[in-house]
């Protein structure tokens, strides 16, 4: 279920001085107003992404990765060159991208280790994350910093690590693959991105007038009452692994009426295990409500679709909603059927409504209270992008847990174990008690029995709110 994490190897970073990186030939200066999806709160935060690489791949061996990626990466500006701007904002919180060519941070490093010594799971969390993607002090803001910081980390085996930063405003994750890609390609001499970028955020704007046409239950303001936010101190990190065996193993509890061909996704399934067994583990009072958000991707729910091209963010965060002892003391069918819904929410008319909302509450976070977030990264493509020495060994975000509220999210990362069996791993986030609790109860749920998880009393597993 969880591969041996790879915490414990500890090796030295040597960086250079950071440095910006800007467009190889002049690009306009000019401003560009976000959509009213991609400024909400909940995005106005830094993501965290990273590549391991080995030495193979024929455009790779005996070149630089690092003055290889520095040239590519100012090539690739020229096409995406709000990424070299800052972002700036105007009345009623509206972000806009001044078109400055300043550059985005890059920062060039050595690391006395081998791709090797990471072990053969590589997975979140990972050794030394911090010297891998260097927080360059003042560069973390939102507004009037760099969008970008890329740090390219020599391994002694002549492989590397790419490690990213984005500010999300910018992009969800098929338009930071969509820009990745083009630097590879840049990186292995194209001329040109294969996929021109269109910036057309007016795509996603509200309408006007702005009128709100769906329920949002995931912005709803909640009061941490409970005080039941998780707290910083304390945070345990881990990611579990689900293979065919694993998820076959959770197919036992899907209901009769949602088994079958095309009726329960493995998305689905995990959403509601995870959702579930994290529940038990935080112990909230049982009458408290509980959130599960799902990150679902709109791009094919406009007609027509957002053209190819487009780079911004293109999702919505539909929500289910429970009373925590509904939700750990039902069968797993009940968490499956109000995750199927909240997928199902997800229309054009519903992004309309989302954008609309944005500009009628002043761009509202979603809420954090009693919630998980969960976003699925297997089909982004992260694992595809080449520079030249073939694919990523790993690809994709770099820990769990990240966001404006530490702990509440976690991706679904494609990942393939030392068995060579292809699955998904989750990275996971929460108090180191909770942690405990939340492998036990994961474990019971994929023992033989599976009744295990269906016949538990309230009071055995909800004892108090944190």
């Amino acid at each position: 279920m969880a591969p041996p994490p790879t915490t414990s190897l500890t090796f030295t970073v040597r960086r250079q001085k950071p440095e910006l990186v800007a467009p190889a030939k002049a690009t306009p200066h000019e401003c560009k107003l976000l959509s009213d999806i991609d400024d909400q709160e909940g995005l106005r935060f830094q993501i965290p992404v990273i590549q391991f690489y080995g030495n193979i791949g024929t455009g790779g061996r005996g070149r630089d990765p690092v003055k290889v990626i520095r040239e590519a990466l100012a090539k690739t500006l020229v096409f995406y060159y709000p990424f070299a701007g800052r972002l700036r904002e105007g009345p009623a919180r509206k972000l806009m991208v001044d078109c400055t060519g300043e550059g985005v941070m890059f920062i060039e490093a050595d690391a006395d280790v081998t791709l090797d010594q990471f072990g053969d799971a590589l997975q979140p969390p990972f050794p030394c994350l911090e010297e891998l993607l260097y927080d360059v002090p003042g560069s973390g803001g939102v507004l009037n910093c760099p969008l970008l910081l890329i740090q390219v980390t020599r391994l002694m085996c002549g492989g590397f690590i790419f490690a990213l930063r984005l500010n999300h405003t910018m992009s969800d994750a098929a338009g930071l693959v969509q820009f990745m890609a083009a630097l590879g390609e840049m990186a292995r001499g194209a001329p040109a991105p294969s996929v021109q970028p269109l910036w057309r955020r007016e795509l996603l704007n509200a309408r006007e007038p702005p009128r709100v046409t769906c329920t949002h239950h995931e912005y709803d303001q909640v009061l941490d009452t409970e005080g039941t936010i998780i707290p910083l101190d304390d945070m345990a990190h881990n990611s579990f692994f689900f293979g065919p065996t694993q998820v076959s193993a959770l197919r036992r509890f899907v209901p009769p009426h949602l088994q079958g061909q095309g009726k329960c996704s493995t998305f689905e399934l995990l959403t509601a295990c995870l959702w579930r067994c994290r529940t038990i583990a935080l112990q909230p009072d049982p009458e408290e409500k509980v959130r599960i958000l799902c990150i679902v991707n709109a791009r094919a729910k406009f007609d027509p679709s957002l053209p190819n091209g487009y780079y911004g963010n293109a999702f919505a965060f539909p929500v289910a909603i429970s009373t925590a002892e509904k939700l750990c003391n039902n069968p797993l069918g009940y968490a499956l059927e109000l995750v199927m819904k909240a997928k199902a929410d997800v229309t054009e008319e519903y992004m309309r409504s989302v954008a609309d909302l944005m500009v009628i509450r002043g761009r509202p976070h979603f809420t954090v209270v009693r919630t998980f977030l969960v976003s699925d990264v297997t089909r982004a493509g992260f694992g595809d992008v080449d520079f030249g020495w073939g694919k990523a060994a790993y690809g994709g975000p770099a820990k769990g847990g990240v966001g404006a509220i530490p702990g509440v999210a976690s991706f679904y990362i494609p990942f393939t174990n030392s068995k060579g069996e292809n699955g998904i791993v989750v990275p996971i986030c929460l108090p180191a008690p909770a942690m405990e609790i939340f492998v036990k109860e994961l474990e019971r749920m994929l023992k033989d029995d599976q009744n295990v998880t269906h016949n538990r009393k309230t009071s055995s597993f909800i004892t108090s709110a944190l």
